[in-house]
Parts: C-alpha cells; structure tokens; sequence
C-alpha cells in the first residue's frame, strides 16, 4: 500500500473510534470531518452542555508532504500514541501544536 493511503486510512481509523465514545455530560456529539483531497482530518465536538454551546477541534491532524502532522490534540491520553501503534513511525509525525524550538525534544519529526 502506497505511503499515503496506509497514513489515511491509518488517521480515519484512529479517530473514528473516538466518535464511539459518549460523552458523560451534555448532549454532545464528535462529528469527523475527513477531506481527503486536502488530507485534512478533524473530529469536531458539538452540542450543548448545559446553556452553553459547544463547537470546536478535538484533533485535527493534516498530511503535508508525505508527513503526519498534528495540529490540534484535547484528548486526555493524546492521540499521537494511537497512530504509531497504529504503523505510523515517529519521524513521520510532526506534533504541531509544540513550538517549531521544541519539536527537536519531542521524539517526532521537527518538520
């Protein structure tokens, strides 16, 4: 398998599971949102908690020259650990959301 078809169907599979997990308060759902032609991957929150309304990124991860990029992770354990167990190799991932003078103590890819 190519590359870049093992890295999205590895990041749809992965974050689809979060999909299945219910939330314990508020009536909220994670919407994923995949856009293959961009290889942009989200998964939203949305609903209510309360009177208050909720909408925004729970992980948003992008595959921008041939790397895995995480943009956005508000998981508890952290969804970067799911995608290398899952076949993605460390030097292929970039966590994003660290500053580009931190990405080298990470463990991933700095770039």
């Amino acid at each position: 398998m190519e590359k870049l078809t093992k890295y999205r169907s590895i990041i749809q599979s992965v974050l689809l599971t979060y999909t299945e997990i219910p939330y314990s308060h508020g009536e909220l759902i994670c919407k994923p949102i995949f856009d293959e032609i961009h290889d942009s991957y989200l998964l939203i929150t949305l609903g209510w908690d309360r009177k208050t309304r909720v909408h925004g990124a729970l992980i948003h991860v992008d595959i921008i020259n041939g790397k895995v990029w995480v943009q956005r992770d508000e998981t508890e354990d952290g969804v970067t650990s799911e995608l290398v167990a899952a076949g993605i190799p460390r030097h292929d991932i970039v966590l994003a959301f660290h500053p580009v003078d931190v990405r080298p103590y990470t463990g991933y890819a700095t770039a």
